[in-house]
């Protein structure tokens, strides 16, 4: 490749059981992920924001998946019709990313699905004890968010706290419910 080639990048919107998402790529690897929002336009503009690879007022086009990333969203659509895979086969892409933010990003990929961490939990994990609030921060600005599945991290007591992603916590509580976390989704007694 040449110092002046770009390598090939991609977008595509698709359809799954909780709506429309979209996903972006640099060569076969995934750098962005967008949950449905209020139309599929929508949801495509949220994965276009600018970034460090994203230049202000550039687009990526949008192409027919293959490869890796055809397969991604195939799993995808299956995880989020109840067929539980945990998606770190998924090649993603991170650079430009502060290292703290990969750190909890690492820690937080490796979450099975079905199961769940703290915001401290995290911290701990990444050599940064008292840092839930850092924690909670660097997962605010996921750009993969499922991929790399903050719906996953919890608040100190398990309440479903500060999602950011489309449709907030009611959009976390749905993820957790289709990955058939114990605590959500199951009828109570009362």
């Amino acid at each position: 490749m040449s110092a002046f080639a770009r390598p090939a990048t991609g977008s595509a919107l698709f359809d799954t059981v909780i709506g429309t998402c979209a996903i972006a790529w640099t060569d076969d690897a995934v750098f962005r992920f967008g949950l449905p929002e209020a139309s599929p336009a929508a949801t495509r503009a949220r994965i276009m924001r600018p970034t460090s690879r994203i230049p202000d007022g550039e687009e990526i086009p949008e192409t027919t998946p293959t490869g890796p990333i055809a397969d991604a969203i195939i799993r995808i659509q299956a995880h989020l019709a109840g067929e539980l895979d945990d998606l770190r086969w998924i090649p993603v892409t991170i650079n430009g990313i502060p290292e703290f933010h990969r750190a909890v990003y690492a820690v937080t990929r490796a979450i099975d699905p079905g199961h769940t961490l703290t915001y401290g939990q995290v911290a701990t994990r990444i050599g940064a004890p008292g840092g839930a609030q850092a924690v909670g921060q660097a997962l605010g600005r996921n750009p993969i968010p499922l991929i790399i599945p903050c719906h996953r991290v919890l608040a100190a007591d398990n309440a479903l706290t500060g999602f950011s992603a489309p449709g907030g916590i009611t959009t976390k509580q749905r993820l957790l419910e289709i990955e058939r976390t114990p605590g959500f989704g199951e009828p109570t007694l009362f």
